[in-house]
Parts: C-alpha cells; sequence; structure tokens
C-alpha cells in the first residue's frame, strides 16, 4: 500500500506490481472518507501531500 503524490503515481504503481504481481486498485484521497484509518498527510515518496492511495 503507498499513500503518494500524483507525481510520484507511476512509481507506486510499478513497486506495488513488482510486489504483489496485479494490478492495484487506486483510491482518490480527496474524495474518500475512512471510518477507521487516517491516510499519511505526506506522499512516501516526497513532502508533497498524499493525494492517491495505491492498495
Amino acid at each position: 500500500m503507498y499513500c503518494v503524490c500524483k507525481e510520484h503515481m507511476e512509481t507506486a504503481l510499478d513497486r506495488f506490481v513488482d510486489e504483489y504481481e496485479d494490478a492495484p486498485d487506486v483510491v482518490d484521497l480527496k474524495e474518500t472518507q475512512f471510518a477507521d484509518w487516517d491516510p499519511p498527510r505526506k506522499c512516501d515518496f516526497c513532502v508533497e501531500p498524499a493525494t492517491f492511495l495505491v492498495v
């Protein structure tokens, strides 16, 4: 699972496919609320705000 900015979306997709050998689901964090989980505020690869969840 990766929380990433738009700029690092391709990196997250590549790593996910390499690790799990399957296509991930992509969730827009601006449009989705989670009852029991707060996503990280920053991208997993930089200091920009995380806008997508790759899972």
